[in-house]
């Protein structure tokens, strides 16, 4: 199945569903703080993970206490589509499990 662009409206609605993640230029983007530098590389190993089951790669950001990433679609000249929004939903469900905080 071929990915597609969102519309600005469809990337708005989507967004109302995500706290926290907002539209950066042409990418989305989150941070996350954490309890430790060693909890913040944890969230770090573990989104890679997630990454790779979905064959695609955010710019992912470890700073002291923080994570952040910011991510879009290469291969559909950079916009936002739905497996980015895939990405971002699947990083919301794991950042509870390692304290992170918005």
């Amino acid at each position: 199945m071929p990915v597609e662009p969102l519309s600005q409206k469809e990337i708005e609605d989507r967004l109302a569903e995500l706290p926290g993640w907002s539209l950066d230029g042409d990418r989305l983007a989150r941070s996350y703080r954490l309890g430790s530098h060693f909890a913040a590389a944890a969230m770090v190993v573990h989104i890679a993970q997630v990454q790779e089951e979905l064959d695609h790669h955010s710019d992912l950001t470890l700073s002291y206490h923080t994570v952040s990433l910011t991510v879009n679609t290469h291969s559909v000249g950079g916009a936002v589509t739905e497996l980015d929004f895939e990405l971002a939903r699947r990083v919301e469900k794991l950042a509870p499990g390692h304290g992170a905080q918005g």
